[in-house]
Formats: structure tokens, C-alpha cells, sequence
């Protein structure tokens, strides 16, 4: 494990959202699912980092958390690869496989040397529940550490809304209702309702309908408005692609200024109409300046 690189990545991390908040956030929506694991520890990274600043965390702290969600899953390195990427329900016997990555993780960073012991600890523990039913060691939630909580919730949420080998993508609407359901049983409580508030209604890069029936792309979050973030609309009524993108600035709907034919009616998972966020944010269509 090359250490220096994985603390250099963790400090772009933080400096960006330190900048800009939603910036790598751009970055848990563009996945490629052949890269699944590796893109996974890179986007919990960025989530992680991003809850932290939101719980106020100082910034030492911010390095530590990106390093522990940047390695949490290291040990599916010694997961074999057709268990790992079985499209269909694991055996018995592959599942034991699979929760051995938790013990796997623990082993390799231990054996790594110089790494941060609460990055071990993650690694070992981001499956414990505070109910007491997770693996592997069946922790109750007092005895699970606060980071290790906080990648629960944040490696739920990735895995959740990325597209994997046995199941397609949930939108963010969707995955947030699961962690808020599963409060004080799979997750802690109070980081979860903390995590719906860090990632809000509609976070950047979620495809959503309008009332009007028109298709946008949430480019930045409101902090004064969650419900009404801004849309860089793509499609028209009638789902036909616009000639150019249309930026929209929803919090506009609450003093009159824009028609409430612009308020949000439902969330798309990625690849709806036939909108792929990597296509547009390469052609650098989905950039907001601030108007």
C-alpha cells in the first residue's frame, strides 16, 4: 500500500471541499462499474470527508476520516474475484468469504506499518451495526468508534447508489430513506440524520424531473433552500434534448421570480432519458457561476 500517495489524495480531498463543498461531490456520481471497488473507496473518501466538515471536524480530523474511507474496503483485495463480482446471490459460504474482507483489511494494514490506527480499526469495523448485529465481532454501538460509524453510513450510501454487479443504482432520494429508516438499528441515530442533512434533498448530479415534465441535472445544492437547489435543465416536456442547456436557479420559485413549474417532482438514477452525467460534465455542460 503506497501510504504517501493515499495521504496525498486524502489532502486534495479536504482542501476541495474545504474550498467548495460540492465540487468532489461531482465525483460519487461519475462511476464506472468495472472499476467498482476502486472508484468505491475514492467516493467514500470524498463522502466521508465531506460528513466530517459538516460534523466539524477540525482538520487533522478531515485527513484522518478521508484515509480510514480510502482504505476501509482494502481488504477485498483478498476476496476472489468471482465471489466479488458475482452478478447473482452468494452462497453460504461465498457470503463468509465476502465478510472476511473486514478481517482481510485489518490484516493488510496492520502488516502495511505507519498507517493510522483508526484507518485499521475502519477497516475492521465498518460493518458492525449499533443494534449489535453486524460482523464481525457483533460490536454494540458503544463499542463502535465514531469513524467507524461514520464510513457505515457513508460506505451504505455509495454501495446504494452506484451501479453494481447484482443490482442497478438507487437514486439518492431512495438510499437516504433506507439509512433514515435503519437509524438507531444498522446506523447511529444522530449521524444519520446528520448524513441527510450534509447531503441534502438533492445532491449534485442527481437527474430530476420537474413539474413542468422537463429534465434537468442538479448542479449545486441551496443551503438556504434544500428543496430548490440549481438545474442545469437537458431535455424539454416532451423529453427532447434542448439546443443548450438551460441553468436555472430554483430558490428563485420563493421570491416569485421563477414559475413553480420548476419545482422538483421526483428523482432519476443515473442513465434516465438517456442522460449520462460523465457525457455532459465532460463536454463541460454542467457548470453553475453563481447568476
Amino acid at each position: 500500500i503506497n501510504t504517501d500517495a493515499a495521504k496525498a489524495t486524502v489532502n486534495e480531498c479536504v482542501q476541495s471541499v474545504i474550498r467548495h463543498p460540492d465540487a468532489l461531490m461531482w465525483m460519487t456520481r461519475l462511476r464506472n462499474e468495472s472499476e467498482y471497488t476502486a472508484e468505491h473507496c475514492l467516493n467514500v473518501c470524498i463522502l466521508a470527508v465531506a460528513f466530517g466538515r459538516h460534523l466539524g471536524l477540525t482538520e487533522e480530523e478531515l485527513q484522518q476520516i478521508g484515509l480510514c474511507g480510502l482504505l476501509h474496503d482494502v481488504g477485498k483485495m483478498r476476496v476472489p474475484p468471482q465471489v466479488l463480482n458475482k452478478p447473482e446471490r452468494l452462497t453460504p459460504k461465498e457470503m463468509r468469504m465476502m465478510m472476511a474482507h473486514t478481517i482481510h483489511g485489518r490484516n493488510l494494514l496492520l502488516s502495511a506499518g505507519n498507517i493510522y490506527t483508526g484507518a485499521i480499526d475502519v477497516a475492521y469495523s465498518h460493518h458492525e451495526r449499533v443494534d449489535g448485529t453486524g460482523y464481525p465481532r457483533k460490536l454494540p454501538g458503544e463499542g463502535i468508534s465514531l469513524f467507524s460509524k461514520i464510513i457505515a453510513i457513508v460506505d451504505a450510501y455509495d454501495a446504494m447508489t452506484a451501479d453494481r454487479c447484482y443490482q442497478r443504482a438507487r437514486t439518492s432520494t431512495d438510499a437516504l430513506k433506507v439509512i433514515y429508516q435503519e437509524r438507531g438499528k444498522q446506523f447511529d441515530e444522530k449521524l444519520a440524520l446528520a448524513f441527510l442533512e450534509t447531503v441534502g434533498l438533492y445532491p449534485p448530479g442527481s437527474i430530476v424531473e420537474l413539474v413542468s415534465g422537463q429534465i434537468g441535472i442538479v448542479i449545486e445544492a441551496s443551503q438556504k433552500y434544500r428543496h430548490l437547489p440549481c438545474v442545469s435543465v437537458i431535455l424539454n416536456a416532451s423529453h427532447k434534448h434542448l439546443e443548450k442547456p438551460e441553468m436555472h436557479n430554483l430558490s428563485l420559485i420563493e421570491t416569485e421570480e421563477l414559475s413553480k413549474d420548476y419545482l422538483i417532482r421526483r428523482v432519476h438514477p443515473d442513465g434516465s432519458f438517456g442522460i449520462s452525467l460523465r457525457d455532459f460534465q465532460e463536454q463541460g455542460l454542467l457548470k453553475y457561476t453563481g447568476s
